[in-house]
């Protein structure tokens, strides 16, 4: 299967598709089935109640999706009442419009979903905000916006009662995928003709969406009860292939060595381009593994590399004895993580081929809610964060005033002329002009960089899309086909709404502006209205990002340096005590192992965001490049060094050496993070080891082991210089 093919076939399999289609069901049901008893306009509003909560319905536990989805219904009448009524007056409007808008705002200290309900309730606020109802109506009205966001509720838990364990096979055999794009860049560490620090750029990006979608994976996982407690086969299946998805990643990043060194010593060798060709074919039978998982169907036939294995070694040791003044150890390593890779490879595959479920069910148990963020939502916290200090205070009052600043626009005037310079005409604008709310709440984000970056996707998609809306408008007459259009770009607008949001604004302009046309409101004057409110609304959320306190991330990154070099010295500790035989739980190191993936995710895409904001804006980018790069190194050679230091070789009796290099490497650490602001780790595996008169001679192991750790030292001590420039 040929790849553009391949990724066609995962977007339909994929929950992004799945998720687009349960959301067009829900929103478009009720209007198709009320209107065949007369009933459109009490349709539409249940579609429209609909349309909030579905803002709620992101990935996650079945009862956190349930939860948030009751307390959004319960917000949508509320809100919809208050906003009946205040609409009467238009002072009364403006106060409710500054107070609900800081209020929902500031949900962003309780996490995602407790943002997507804020922006929810604001979204209903706003719709109502223009609703030409009658006082004594609008109990009911609101009352049928909560049937329809009920309906929806209730809809959506059906499709995951239904198949409870649809949603964790799709967002695993994602992750799966993402783990086969960071494992082909990882390859092309060992091509010739590879930039090496661009290389580098792409996997530290990468690594961004492969942490993410594992938090997304552990939550649907480890949260969910049928999979943790009632446990069965398939629930099995799913928690241990992620329990080995994560070791096998980790293998991955231990696939990691002075690049530029390798290639100067074993470069004319041609070794390296076969260890590149083997890693790239092992991630096509992870490539077909992940997509067997995503379209729920079996993968029958694996590629064997044990033949290709021997070949590698063949190679490896015909280096070391071609060539005596090089020694091959290192090659010796890399084929041994590729054993490794091969072997956890297969494991995967096992588990989907095998019909006896005794080798899953004698897996021993982790702590699996350990591994999940628990999200607290204390009264305290939202009170704690009224503070200027507070990121989420000055976003949610910078939403406040600018929709303030934004209705005051729409509403000064009771109209706003341009003129149509095609037609000569005038047109008069204002009767849709809640656009501009509607786009200031999308665009507005905590960071600059978010704000931005959703600014230019808002108008680009926009403009592209009433392009497209107002070609079908004008040449496509027939009706039937112009619903048919508008199903497939309400379902497009929702299946990439998480995955490309260009292309969703792209595709839910036309289907904004054939609803529209359906409800006989306007023709092409609306595409016209909705794309210069967008602009207004574009500008009017550009400039407040930019000149209303703005959150620059150089003022807040520090914080994620210092997350992310305790995580490091906390690994590397652990590490440090299996080497001495110390009893570490596994759940203990995999903790810790996941910390410095989720830190180094955070750093990266905190990095990410700073490079987008204005120059001027971008205190100390070299450096916190330079510590970006150097912690990822670390961080890949801890992984190197994990399998080998808890070995049984290593743990009889740990060479003095190396707890020398481990000591002097933690309190380097330490002593950097004392300098960002954070704690240390106390050291503990030299604690209970005698001093020696005779020190053994290190064995080729223990000799590599020490050369891994001299180099961590090297790393260690050049984070703490990157820090001491980034400081000054």
């Amino acid at each position: 299967m040929n790849t553009q093919s391949r990724e066609i076939k995962s977007f339909f399999y994929s929950q992004y598709f799945s998720d687009g289609l349960r959301i067009s069901l829900g929103i478009l049901l009720p209007t198709l089935i009320l209107t065949q008893f007369n009933l459109f306009d009490m349709g539409l509003t249940l579609s429209l109640g609909a349309l909030c909560v579905c803002v709620v319905d992101v990935p996650g536990p079945t009862m956190h999706k349930r939860n948030a989805m009751l307390i959004c219904n319960g917000l949508i009448f509320v809100v919809a009442v208050i906003t009946g009524f205040a609409r009467l007056n238009l002072y009364t409007l403006g106060v409710e419009i500054a107070l609900f808008s800081f209020l929902f705002s500031m949900f962003t200290v309780y996490g995602n979903r407790a943002a997507s309900v804020g922006t929810a309730s604001l979204l209903i606020m706003i719709f109502m905000m223009d609703k030409a109802i009658q006082p004594d109506e609008i109990v009911s009205y609101s009352a049928t916006l909560l049937a329809g966001g009920v309906w929806y509720m209730l809809q959506s838990l059906l499709f995951f009662t239904i198949r409870p364990y649809r949603a964790a096979q799709q967002a695993l055999g994602e992750n799966m995928l993402d783990v086969v794009k960071f494992l082909r860049i990882k390859a092309d560490f060992y091509k010739p003709d590879t930039d090496i620090d661009e290389n580098y750029r792409k996997l530290v990006s990468h690594q961004i969406q492969v942490s993410q979608h594992q938090d997304v994976v552990r939550e649907i996982l480890f949260k969910s009860r049928v999979m943790v407690k009632e446990s069965t086969y398939a629930s099995r299946i799913l928690l241990i292939t992620f329990v080995d998805l994560v070791d096998l990643y980790e293998q991955i990043m231990a696939t990691h060595y002075d690049y530029k060194d390798i290639h100067e010593k074993f470069g004319h060798t041609g070794v390296l381009e076969e260890i590149a060709a083997l890693l790239h074919r092992m991630a096509d039978e992870l490539d077909n593994i992940g997509f067997a998982i995503l379209s729920n169907s079996r993968y029958k036939h694996m590629a064997n590399f044990d033949k290709d294995l021997e070949q590698l070694k063949t190679m490896i040791d015909g280096v070391g004895k071609n060539d005596p003044g090089i020694s091959n150890l290192v090659l010796k390593k890399i084929l041994i993580n590729l054993r490794d890779l091969n072997r956890r490879i297969s494991d995967v595959f096992n588990y989907y081929n095998s019909k006896s479920s005794a080798s899953l069910m004698e897996r021993k148990d982790e702590e699996y809610s350990k591994f999940v963020t628990h999200q607290d939502y204390a009264p305290r916290i939202f009170f704690d964060n009224l503070t200027f200090s507070s990121a989420a205070f000055k976003h949610a009052l910078r939403v406040s005033l600018v929709c303030i600043f934004g209705f005051f626009v729409t509403k000064s005037a009771e109209v706003i002329v341009f003129a149509d310079y095609i037609t000569g005409r005038k047109l008069v604008f204002g009767h849709h002009s809640y656009w501009v709310l509607l786009t200031i709440i999308v665009i507005l984000k905590p960071g600059y960089s978010l704000s931005k970056q959703r600014n230019y996707q808002r108008l680009i998609g926009t403009i592209a899309g009433g392009v497209i809306g107002v070609l079908i408008l004008v040449f496509v007459h027939n009706t039937i086909v112009q619903f048919v259009l508008l199903v497939i770009f309400m379902m497009g607008a929702y299946s990439f709404q998480r995955l490309n949001y260009v292309v969703s604004v792209i595709l839910m302009t036309p289907y904004v502006l054939i609803l529209f046309k359906f409800l006989g409101v306007g023709h092409l004057n609306i595409a016209q209205e909705r794309i210069v409110d967008t602009i207004i609304g574009s500008v009017i959320a550009f400039i407040a990002s930019y000149v209303l306190f703005p959150s620059w991330e150089s003022e807040i990154i520090t914080e994620s340096l210092r997350d992310v070099v305790y995580a490091n010295t906390h690994y590397l500790a652990k590490i440090a005590e299996s080497m001495t035989g110390a009893s570490t739980g596994t759940t203990d190191y995999k903790l810790a192992r996941k910390e410095v993936y989720v830190t180094s995710a955070n750093l990266s895409a905190a990095f990410e965001r700073m490079t987008s904001e204005p120059k001027r804006k971008q205190k100390k980018s070299k450096e916190v490049h330079k510590f970006v790069v150097l912690n990822h190194i670390l961080s890949s050679y801890l992984a190197t060094i994990a399998p080998t230091a808890s070995s049984a070789k290593m743990t009889a009796k740990p060479h003095p050496d190396h707890i020398k290099l481990f000591k002097r490497s933690v309190a380097v650490l330490n002593e950097t993070d004392k300098k960002l602001g954070g704690k240390t780790v106390e050291f503990t595996a030299d604690k209970g080891i005698k001093p020696t008169d005779s020190i053994p001679d290190l064995t080729a192991d223990e000799k590599l082991l020490k050369e891994q750790l001299g180099f961590i030292n090297k790393i260690t001590n050049d984070i703490a210089k990157v820090t001491d420039n980034y400081l000054q």
